[in-house]
């Protein structure tokens, strides 16, 4: 039979991985970012309400938070490089649609079909790390993509402006189309080694790995009570997806995000406490259902991990408090101060340029004292930096504002290096997949809920940033309580408990 891709060496499998992880990465964080800044301008041209407008947000948040669990768990099965690929060419397709959509109900629906897709590519990135680099050096591939996402996130309000100004609102859309088919087309078309992809899973596909029945990696006197690792094997292709439980995880998660991003403008009322209790039934059906599934969407090893649990809501709890805090922020220095969106960017730049530097920084901090030490640092430095943005006030000065998002950025660096990590690695080589989509969701839920809390407690004193953000910072602090259940040695994942699904990558490397 004819072969129509190219396998690539471990090496170059290496790069195929940290470039599309990256560049994918970014992508997408652009894509967020200068959306914000185009919606007045879509509003205004297609004649459009303020509230049908947030729809191209509220949309794309929906379908990718529902969705990203299910697709990493594709990932483990089929492996991550082609899903990424899938996703990336239909997310580059559906921006292009969106650049020539003739009306705001069809941007609505492509902005919908992009969450899918996103879904499919977000849980991947990471997924296909795992699979190309041995655990005890991930850390950095890690800080590298938190890197670029830290500077797509500083830079793109800059250019979605640029490109709003001088080309309109379509071209936020139509500027990411060719590097997602470029990244897309490679993805497709550069085999992996058959031991790197899909986690080692045992199936007839030319993803077929080398190690069968994955265990749990656990450090030294972490998850010793948890006895799901020996029973955790990679996924077959063959194997049963959990629908069942996948739709039980979208209903808790659909209703959990269309609950709170309704808050800031309804406030508390019974849909609200209708929503919320959807999530919980939902959600408590989906863990019982997981339990007791022959073939579960979340694996034993990761559901029943305390660690990845710490993890995942030191990840919500950070991204609560930074993205509320950027949102409560921003607010006052517009509308107190008086700043336009540029002047305000710029006194949040340094936010950016720490989470371009110090995610490096984080991962050496990572080798050499261990997650839990790097992690609590992290989290304080992010509650100092929110509780010194809580003292703005009229009289604040640009080196005040300056170095709490100083603070933000390099705090918020430090936690996404570092328990993005310990839920990579802790998880077995065949549920990266799914690991990568809970990390992803968490990193979705979290910004949320720190925007409703600030938003409604905004309007409780109005004109003050002193009583969110205070609430902010203690959202924060719970995340560092979590820390303190992190592992405390520098290697998260022993030598003596790796996945045999590890045992090639790590023999091979530039």
């Amino acid at each position: 039979m004819k072969r129509t891709q190219r396998t690539a060496t471990p090496v170059a499998h290496r790069r195929v991985a940290l470039a599309s992880s990256v560049v994918g990465a970014v992508i997408v964080a652009l894509d967020g970012t200068v959306l914000t800044v185009a919606q007045p301008t879509l509003q205004r041209d297609l004649h459009a309400s303020f509230a049908r407008v947030q729809w191209t947000s509220t949309g794309y948040l929906i379908a990718v938070a529902g969705l990203l669990v299910f697709a990493g768990r594709l990932g483990d099965r089929h492996g991550h490089q082609r899903v990424f690929g899938l996703g990336v060419l239909g997310f580059g397709v559906a921006s292009a649609g969106i650049g020539l959509a003739p009306g705001l109900g069809w941007v609505i629906a492509l902005r919908v079909a992009q969450g899918v897709f996103g879904a499919l590519l977000q849980p991947a990135t990471l997924g296909m790390l795992r699979a190309a680099y041995p655990p005890d050096r991930l850390a950095m591939p890690i800080a590298l993509r938190t890197s670029a996402i830290g500077v797509a996130a500083a830079s793109g309000p800059l250019l979605g402006g640029a490109l709003v100004s001088q080309f309109g609102w379509r071209a936020v859309f139509t500027v990411n189309v060719l590097p997602a088919l470029v990244l897309g087309v490679l993805a497709l078309t550069v085999r992996p080694p058959a031991d790197a992809e899909a986690g080692g899973a045992v199936n007839s596909g030319p993803e077929a790995g080398a190690g069968a029945g994955a265990g749990a990696e656990a450090g030294a006197g972490a998850e010793a009570g948890a006895g799901a690792g020996a029973k955790t094997r990679a996924p077959a292709a063959s194997d049963p997806l959990d629908v069942p439980g996948a739709v039980l995880l979208t209903v808790a998660l659909v209703a959990l995000v269309h609950t709170l991003v309704g808050i800031p403008d309804s406030g508390w009322t019974a849909s609200t406490a209708l929503g919320l209790t959807v999530t919980a039934l939902a959600g408590a059906a989906f863990v019982r259902r997981e339990r007791r599934a022959p073939s579960p969407l979340v694996p034993l090893d990761v559901l029943g991990s305390a660690t990845v649990a710490a993890a995942l809501g030191i990840l919500v709890a950070a991204s609560a408090a930074m993205f509320g805090t950027l949102f409560t922020a921003s607010s006052f220095l517009q509308r107190t101060l008086g700043l336009d969106p540029l002047e305000t960017g710029l006194r949040a730049l340094p936010g950016g340029v720490m989470m371009l530097l110090g995610a490096p920084v984080a991962a050496v901090l990572l080798r050499r004292f261990g997650a839990r030490a790097t992690t609590l640092t992290g989290t304080l430095l992010l509650t100092c930096g929110v509780l010194l943005l809580s003292r703005l006030d009229a009289a604040s000065t640009a080196v005040t504002v300056g170095a709490g998002f100083l603070l933000l950025g390099a705090g918020f660096a430090t936690v996404m290096v570092t328990a993005t990590a310990v839920v990579v690695r802790q998880a077995s080589a065949g549920s990266a997949g799914v690991a990568g989509g809970l990390q992803q969701t968490a990193m979705n839920i979290g910004p949320v809920l720190g925007i409703a809390a600030a938003a409604t407690l905004l309007t409780v004193a109005p004109g003050s940033v002193g009583l969110p953000l205070v609430t902010l910072a203690a959202i924060c602090t719970a995340g560092t309580l979590l820390a303190l259940r992190l592992p405390g040695h520098k290697n998260i994942v022993s030598t003596a408990h790796r996945s045999p699904d590890d045992a090639a990558p790590a023999r091979t490397g530039p």
